[in-house]
């Protein structure tokens, strides 16, 4: 953190989508995560526990991120298909 003028500049957190790769502002992104209960679920607030990957608010990165395993590899456990078609619906505002 620098400053600037004797303010400081508060730095912005970056994290890259999963899906597309893109490197964006952690607010603007999703988090997926992996509870140590082995449950796994769209965390919107990004402040729950567990093993955490970012991806874009947008079905197409999700589904990207599924057929590449991007989102397995993130979280180092095999995905159910149920649960991409939770995260999908949750991700759509039917959740």
């Amino acid at each position: 953190m620098g400053t600037k003028g004797g303010v400081r500049i508060k730095k912005t957190p970056m994290r890259q989508c999963t899906g597309c790769g893109e490197r964006k502002e952690k607010k603007s992104l999703f988090r997926v995560i992996l509870t140590p209960e082995g449950e796994i679920f769209l965390d919107r607030t990004g402040k729950k526990n567990g093993r955490g990957a970012y991806i874009c608010n947008s079905v197409s990165c999700l589904q990207r991120a599924r057929k590449t395993r991007a989102l397995e590899r993130s979280l180092k456990v095999t995905i159910p298909e149920n649960v991409y078609q939770e995260l999908e619906k949750e991700m759509k505002g039917d959740g």
